[in-house]
Protein backbone atom coordinates (compact mmCIF):
# COMPACT_ATOMS: atom_id res chain seq x y z
CA UNK A 1 0.00 0.00 0.00
CA UNK A 2 1.68 3.32 -0.85
CA UNK A 3 0.21 6.31 1.26
CA UNK A 4 -0.65 9.72 0.46
CA UNK A 5 2.54 11.87 1.62
CA UNK A 6 1.10 15.16 1.55
CA UNK A 7 -2.07 14.18 3.95
CA UNK A 8 0.83 12.64 6.03
CA UNK A 9 2.55 16.37 5.43
CA UNK A 10 -0.80 18.18 6.34
CA UNK A 11 -1.27 16.41 9.91
CA UNK A 12 1.82 17.11 11.02
CA UNK A 13 3.00 19.82 13.47
CA UNK A 14 5.84 22.59 11.41
CA UNK A 15 7.66 23.45 14.54
CA UNK A 16 8.18 22.03 17.76
CA UNK A 17 5.19 22.57 20.42
CA UNK A 18 5.71 21.71 24.34
CA UNK A 19 1.89 22.82 24.83
CA UNK A 20 0.63 20.29 22.67
CA UNK A 21 1.90 17.17 24.94
CA UNK A 22 0.95 13.19 25.00
CA UNK A 23 1.60 12.58 28.71
CA UNK A 24 1.81 8.40 29.60
CA UNK A 25 0.29 6.95 32.64
CA UNK A 26 2.19 7.17 36.22
CA UNK A 27 4.95 10.41 34.16
CA UNK A 28 2.87 13.21 35.83
CA UNK A 29 4.76 14.24 38.39
CA UNK A 30 8.46 13.19 36.83
CA UNK A 31 10.86 15.76 36.72
CA UNK A 32 10.99 15.68 32.58
CA UNK A 33 14.75 15.14 30.86
CA UNK A 34 14.18 16.77 26.65
CA UNK A 35 15.05 14.34 24.15
CA UNK A 36 14.26 13.85 20.61
CA UNK A 37 13.89 10.61 18.31
CA UNK A 38 13.62 10.24 14.20
CA UNK A 39 10.44 9.00 13.02
CA UNK A 40 12.13 7.94 10.22
CA UNK A 41 9.81 7.07 7.19
CA UNK A 42 11.68 5.08 4.05
CA UNK A 43 10.36 5.27 0.40
CA UNK A 44 10.57 1.94 -0.71
CA UNK A 45 8.96 1.45 -4.59
CA UNK A 46 5.67 1.82 -4.42
CA UNK A 47 5.59 1.54 -0.29
CA UNK A 48 7.21 3.10 2.77
CA UNK A 49 8.61 1.78 6.18
CA UNK A 50 9.64 2.56 9.24
CA UNK A 51 12.95 2.33 10.22
CA UNK A 52 12.86 1.13 13.63
CA UNK A 53 16.13 -0.33 16.25
CA UNK A 54 16.85 -2.59 18.83
CA UNK A 55 18.49 -2.15 22.35
CA UNK A 56 21.33 -3.29 23.31
CA UNK A 57 20.29 -5.79 26.77
CA UNK A 58 22.73 -3.84 28.80
CA UNK A 59 21.45 -0.12 28.59
CA UNK A 60 20.46 2.22 31.47
CA UNK A 61 16.95 3.48 29.78
CA UNK A 62 14.71 1.15 28.09
CA UNK A 63 16.91 -1.83 27.79
CA UNK A 64 16.23 -4.14 24.97
CA UNK A 65 13.44 -2.25 23.63
CA UNK A 66 11.85 -1.47 20.20
CA UNK A 67 12.46 2.40 19.37
CA UNK A 68 13.26 5.36 17.18
CA UNK A 69 17.16 6.44 16.94
CA UNK A 70 17.29 8.74 18.84
CA UNK A 71 18.21 10.20 22.48
CA UNK A 72 18.93 13.35 25.04
CA UNK A 73 19.35 16.64 23.99
CA UNK A 74 22.94 17.51 24.72
CA UNK A 75 24.22 20.96 25.52
CA UNK A 76 25.37 21.55 21.83
CA UNK A 77 22.11 21.14 20.07
CA UNK A 78 20.32 23.95 18.72
CA UNK A 79 17.12 22.34 18.43
CA UNK A 80 15.16 18.52 18.74
CA UNK A 81 16.01 18.39 14.44
CA UNK A 82 19.40 18.91 15.78
CA UNK A 83 19.21 16.52 18.14
CA UNK A 84 17.27 13.59 16.35
CA UNK A 85 19.86 13.69 13.42
CA UNK A 86 22.98 13.73 15.86
CA UNK A 87 21.75 10.78 17.56
CA UNK A 88 20.97 8.82 14.29
CA UNK A 89 24.00 9.21 13.11
CA UNK A 90 25.66 8.27 15.86
CA UNK A 91 23.16 5.00 16.98
CA UNK A 92 22.94 3.59 13.19
CA UNK A 93 25.32 5.86 10.41
CA UNK A 94 22.37 6.95 8.84
CA UNK A 95 23.91 10.54 6.98
CA UNK A 96 21.50 13.73 7.26
CA UNK A 97 22.22 13.96 3.55
CA UNK A 98 19.04 10.97 3.17
CA UNK A 99 17.07 12.34 5.17
CA UNK A 100 14.12 15.28 5.05
CA UNK A 101 12.71 16.37 7.77
CA UNK A 102 9.02 17.16 7.32
CA UNK A 103 7.31 17.72 10.59
CA UNK A 104 6.43 17.12 14.22
CA UNK A 105 4.73 14.91 16.54
CA UNK A 106 3.21 16.67 20.16
CA UNK A 107 5.47 16.74 22.47
CA UNK A 108 5.11 12.23 24.25
CA UNK A 109 6.26 12.38 28.04
CA UNK A 110 6.97 9.33 29.06
CA UNK A 111 6.48 7.61 32.28
CA UNK A 112 10.08 7.24 33.12
CA UNK A 113 10.75 10.76 33.18
CA UNK A 114 11.54 12.39 29.62
CA UNK A 115 9.81 14.37 27.24
CA UNK A 116 10.50 13.55 23.48
CA UNK A 117 10.16 15.38 20.72
CA UNK A 118 9.16 12.91 17.50
CA UNK A 119 10.58 14.51 14.67
CA UNK A 120 8.83 12.74 11.31
CA UNK A 121 11.39 12.65 8.60
CA UNK A 122 11.28 10.60 5.26
CA UNK A 123 14.41 8.88 4.29
CA UNK A 124 15.56 8.29 0.60
CA UNK A 125 17.57 4.83 -0.65
CA UNK A 126 19.98 3.99 -1.01
CA UNK A 127 21.81 4.21 2.31
CA UNK A 128 24.37 2.37 4.31
CA UNK A 129 23.84 1.58 8.24
CA UNK A 130 26.38 1.33 10.46
CA UNK A 131 25.16 0.58 13.85
CA UNK A 132 26.83 1.04 17.03
CA UNK A 133 26.95 -1.94 18.84
CA UNK A 134 27.16 -0.48 21.87
CA UNK A 135 23.96 1.39 22.10
CA UNK A 136 21.99 -0.74 19.02
CA UNK A 137 21.34 -4.57 19.11
CA UNK A 138 19.60 -4.59 15.56
CA UNK A 139 18.19 -2.28 13.06
CA UNK A 140 14.63 -2.98 11.19
CA UNK A 141 12.16 -2.00 8.70
CA UNK A 142 8.63 -2.66 9.19
CA UNK A 143 5.48 -1.61 7.07
CA UNK A 144 4.09 1.69 7.77
CA UNK A 145 0.94 0.63 6.80
CA UNK A 146 0.89 -1.69 9.48
CA UNK A 147 1.68 0.34 11.83
CA UNK A 148 -0.95 3.01 11.38
CA UNK A 149 -3.64 0.47 11.24
CA UNK A 150 -5.49 0.27 14.60
CA UNK A 151 -6.27 -3.45 13.94
CA UNK A 152 -2.62 -4.12 14.61
CA UNK A 153 -3.22 -1.96 17.94
CA UNK A 154 -3.23 -3.69 21.04
CA UNK A 155 -4.25 -2.87 24.52
CA UNK A 156 -2.02 -3.99 27.44
CA UNK A 157 -1.49 -3.60 31.10
CA UNK A 158 1.18 -3.71 33.45
CA UNK A 159 1.98 -3.31 37.15
CA UNK A 160 4.79 -0.80 37.22
CA UNK A 161 5.75 1.65 40.19
CA UNK A 162 3.14 0.36 42.16
CA UNK A 163 0.26 0.56 39.63
CA UNK A 164 -1.24 -0.74 36.99
CA UNK A 165 -0.55 1.04 34.01
CA UNK A 166 -1.97 0.76 30.00
CA UNK A 167 -0.38 1.02 27.30
CA UNK A 168 -0.33 -0.14 23.44
CA UNK A 169 1.51 -2.39 22.10
CA UNK A 170 2.08 -3.67 17.74
CA UNK A 171 3.43 -6.82 17.55
CA UNK A 172 5.13 -7.91 14.14
CA UNK A 173 6.59 -10.76 13.80
CA UNK A 174 9.31 -11.67 16.90
CA UNK A 175 9.52 -7.76 17.30
CA UNK A 176 7.44 -6.28 20.30
CA UNK A 177 6.71 -2.50 19.49
CA UNK A 178 5.55 -1.42 22.65
CA UNK A 179 5.54 1.85 25.06
CA UNK A 180 6.72 5.34 24.14
CA UNK A 181 8.11 4.13 20.48
CA UNK A 182 4.05 2.70 20.18
CA UNK A 183 2.78 5.73 21.60
CA UNK A 184 4.30 7.60 19.07
CA UNK A 185 3.29 6.03 16.36
CA UNK A 186 0.02 5.57 17.59
CA UNK A 187 -0.74 9.63 17.63
CA UNK A 188 0.46 9.75 14.38
CA UNK A 189 -1.67 7.55 13.80
CA UNK A 190 -4.54 9.57 15.45
CA UNK A 191 -3.29 12.74 13.49
CA UNK A 192 -3.97 11.05 10.02
CA UNK A 193 -7.81 10.64 11.45
CA UNK A 194 -7.48 6.62 11.27
CA UNK A 195 -8.54 6.08 14.73
CA UNK A 196 -12.13 6.99 14.10
CA UNK A 197 -14.32 3.84 14.19
CA UNK A 198 -11.42 2.15 15.49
Amino acid sequence: MSFDLERLRASLLPEPQSEHFVQEEGGAELPLTPAAVLFPIVLRDGSQTVLLTQRTAHLRDHAGQISFPGGRVEVEDISPSHTALRETEEEIGLLRERIEIIGYLPEYRTGTGFRVTPVVALVRPPFELQADPFEVAEVFEVPLSFLLDPANHQRHSMHYRGALRNYFAMPYGEYFIWGATAGMIRSLTERLGLLQGA
